[in-house]
């Protein structure tokens, strides 16, 4: 029996979210994105195949650098129209028991006062099954359409986060006691004012002088994702993060990471293996492999050349529109995903990436691996990756959906769980519960947001 595989399905409220073009795809159903029906439908289809989570990635802007112009990404549904995660959890959420919702959302444009208090109001009407996947945004459109001359730069961008992240630990884990809520119908007391702290925040970015809206909700702090895989990013995972979500083509540039995120969790003073490293991966699963081979090839039809070059622009700042598509591509640092451009260069040198291949690669699934072939041989590259990377799991993206989704838990889920690498029952519990095991509900003692918990009774 090999190492317990974790698995997250990847989705964002848009269409074709990691792989342009296939929304043209007759079996893809992604234009449902508007329909909650789709989202509950999904969920489900999630728990039967027992998945851990649902992780829901976003952006506040458009992918505007190719041709300099948004027609491309308009015109290819390149992640727009996209609509706001969060709104659809509650849903989900009812319709399910275990399933974990992971949502992302960016700490550099919305305070985190009011931050706060939705991801408290969302642990507590899922039972403490939601996590948050901590960005600092990327995209300079976002920047511009919530009031800034241009973007931040990329330090800056990380700057903010960990005073972003101070605050919402204070809020969470430091400003009501755990016995704060006392409901003493005979004394008319709902909550003693003595358990109630403010947190006295006044600092370079945020100012909150009050106490938590919000009493303690199950986790109090959600499960913390984060993916950032630059050095800021590395260095800000391993104070925070509790899993990392990454998207790494190759198993060399996976375990190069992996090795230096655990050495900087230790640093930390942290247990390395106390954080879960997801990293993103599409299947395209067949009967045969004869058959897997047909759908991929039917699939590449659909890759949108534009589209995929959209993205990457996004990504990583580059206008692919100025280069011939046989071009190789170099590493240039920008103010963008600095990992993203890393990923295909410095830390593949044996590999060189025309402009033309980077577009195919990423036009189905993104910017991870894409695996094709039998239930037994999608297995096989799961197991393969998790023993030679040290990751724990996967965030699973879709070629189409709900169809690269159903393939996975009704042929490859069966094949992993009869291997014992795949739970066959979910753990009762919160979402931190199921991941880290039972009575560990709340971070853990050595995560830096433990601190302020330890400060709740002091004055």
């Amino acid at each position: 029996m090999g190492k317990r595989i974790y698995i997250n399905a990847f989705e964002m409220n848009c269409v074709c979210h990691q792989s342009p073009g296939l929304w043209t795809h007759p079996e893809d159903q992604s234009d449902r994105y508007k329909d909650l029906d789709y989202w509950v439908e999904l969920a489900q289809l999630l728990e039967h195949g027992r998945f851990d989570g649902l992780f829901l990635a976003d952006v506040l802007g458009i992918y505007d650098v190719y041709q300099n112009d948004k027609s491309a990404c308009i015109r290819q549904a390149a992640q727009v129209p996209v609509n706001d995660p969060i709104l659809l959890i509650s849903a989900m959420a009812k319709a399910t028991k275990h399933l974990g919702f992971g949502v992302t959302c960016s700490t550099t444009y919305e305070h985190p006062y009011t931050f706060a208090r939705r991801m408290s109001t969302l642990d507590h009407l899922t039972q403490g099954r939601i996590a948050w996947n901590i960005v600092t945004s990327y995209l300079e459109s976002a920047a511009k359409n919530l009031g800034l001359d241009e973007q931040l730069r990329h330090s800056e961008r990380y700057e903010i986060a960990e005073e972003y992240m101070e605050v919402c630990y204070k809020l969470w884990e430091g400003s009501w006691e755990d016995d704060a809520v006392v409901k003493d119908r005979e004394g008319k007391i709902f909550t003693d004012p003595n358990k109630v702290h403010e947190i006295n925040h006044n600092g370079k970015y945020f100012r909150v002088p009050g106490i938590h809206l919000c009493e303690p909700s199950p986790q109090r702090t959600p499960v913390l994702y984060q993916a950032g895989a630059s050095a800021k990013g590395r260095e800000f995972a391993a104070k925070h993060a509790e899993c990392i979500f990454t998207s790494f083509p190759s198993v060399e540039t996976a375990a190069q990471y992996v090795k230096k995120i655990r050495d900087l969790v230790k640093k930390q003073g942290r247990d390395p293996k106390s954080i879960l490293i997801f990293n993103l991966f599409t299947p395209i699963v067949g009967a045969t492999e004869e058959e897997a081979w047909e759908k991929y090839q039917n699939l590449s039809r659909h890759i949108s050349y534009e589209g995929a070059l959209a993205l990457l622009g996004g990504w990583t700042g580059i206008d692919f529109s100025q280069y011939d598509p046989d071009q190789v591509i170099e590493y240039v640092e920008t103010n963008a995903v600095q990992s993203a451009v890393e990923k295909f260069t410095k830390a593949n040198p044996n590999k060189q990436w025309t402009v033309r291949e980077l577009a195919k690669f990423v036009g189905i699934g993104g910017a991870g691996p894409v695996e094709v072939g039998t239930p037994q041989q999608i297995a096989d590259a799961l197991e393969y990756w998790i023993e030679v990377t040290g990751i724990d799991g996967f965030n699973i993206a879709y070629a189409t959906t709900p169809g690269t989704f159903k393939d996975f838990v009704e042929l490859v889920v069966p094949e992993l769980q009869k291997r014992g690498v795949l739970k066959k029952e979910y753990d009762e519990g919160t979402y931190r519960e199921k991941l880290f095991g039972k009575g560990k509900a709340r971070l853990l003692d050595d995560h830096h947001g433990s601190i302020y918990r330890k400060r709740l009774i002091q004055p």
